[in-house]
């Protein structure tokens, strides 16, 4: 039995089902729904080949050297998806929900698993969450300074009841220039908007939300553009943390870092800091002087971030000031705050 299903009944579904993605390896790591399994129909070169030979032979040719290519993978395929979907239902998508997951649900069926697939393909599914996240949102920016402990206070934000997006926690990278020491590979910006729409479904539209401060890209992440409008003239809580809380911070943060890869991150910037300061700052680092070399960095920092905060409309900007590095405290004044 197969049950074709737009994209809202799908995703749905999805709350409680298995999904297979039958695309190539490739599309599938360029972006694929949150949660959705692999099972491809071709493998990138495959792919490759069998498009090759549509433009160059024709439909036909194409269509007969595709099932030559699968033909011996059929009953892989079957037991694959039985140990995904082990209650025999599955859900099935491809790019425009044509001949590969057509194929694939009529294979599955015929092994006696009840399969949905979804009208319009992934392609349905991107147009459909980039609307979604163009949509109107209650949005309070938390606005600081590099080294104000945003992402500590987000997270208390969350803990105590309030509604967050994380982005930088699901882009793998904190922002600046030293912004991927220590984190996991970035997700393609594809998947990170997917990822951003995965996080925004769970949350009430009608509550405020609150996102970090943040540049359009994050490290290779790009904020899809409507969401980034909205940010850059809704409301601002802004911290107002002592620069020695902040050097502290920073030289817990990344002081155990080698030398090797701080230095790689300041070169980043050295057109930024200047050829002076930027000498000064790897030879503080090369010390061992984690306070003066981060101390330079955040003159150059400061200075990026106050403009863009002055760009901002003045009577949209609340300032709070923070004196401790106290994050749930933080949090809890924001909330009486705003």
């Amino acid at each position: 039995m197969i049950k074709p299903l737009p994209i809202e009944q799908f995703l749905e579904k999805a709350k409680t089902l298995p999904i297979i993605d039958v695309r190539s390896p490739g599309e599938f790591e360029r972006g694929h729904i949150v949660g959705a399994l692999n099972i491809p129909l071709f493998e990138n070169h495959e792919r490759a080949e069998v498009g090759t030979r549509y433009k160059r032979v024709g439909k036909e040719s194409a269509f007969l050297l595709g099932l030559d290519i699968v033909g011996p993978k059929l009953s892989g395929f079957v037991k694959k998806s039985k140990k995904i979907a082990p209650e025999g239902e599955v859900l099935v998508h491809c790019w425009r929900g044509g001949m590969r997951s057509g194929s694939f649900a009529t294979l599955l069926s015929s092994a006696g698993m009840k399969v949905s697939t979804l009208i319009g393909g992934y392609k349905k599914y991107r147009n459909f969450i980039l609307e979604e996240l163009s949509q109107p949102l209650n949005i309070i920016v938390l606005g600081g300074k590099t080294g104000s402990g945003k992402t500590e206070i987000l997270h208390e934000l969350a803990k105590q009841g309030e509604q967050i997006l994380d982005l930088e926690g699901l882009a793998n990278h904190k922002g600046s220039a030293f912004g991927m020491l220590g984190q996991a590979p970035q997700p393609m910006t594809e998947h990170f908007e997917n990822m951003l729409y995965a996080e925004f479904a769970k949350l009430d539209p009608t509550r405020r939300i609150w996102i970090e401060d943040e540049s359009r890209n994050i490290g290779c992440c790009n904020i899809p553009d409507a969401l980034w409008q909205q940010m850059r003239k809704t409301q601002v809580a802004y911290i107002d943390v002592d620069r020695e809380i902040r050097v502290q911070r920073l030289i817990e943060e990344y002081a155990h870092f080698s030398f090797d890869e701080l230095k790689a991150a300041t070169d980043r910037i050295l057109k930024r800091l200047g050829g002076q300061h930027h000498k000064a700052a790897i030879e503080a680092l090369g010390n061992g002087d984690f306070s003066f070399g981060t101390d330079i960095a955040l003159n150059y920092y400061d200075k990026a971030y106050l403009h863009g905060l002055s760009k901002r409309e003045p009577s949209k900007v609340t300032t709070f000031k923070v004196t401790e590095n106290n994050p749930s405290a933080t949090a809890a004044q924001l909330i009486a705050g705003i």
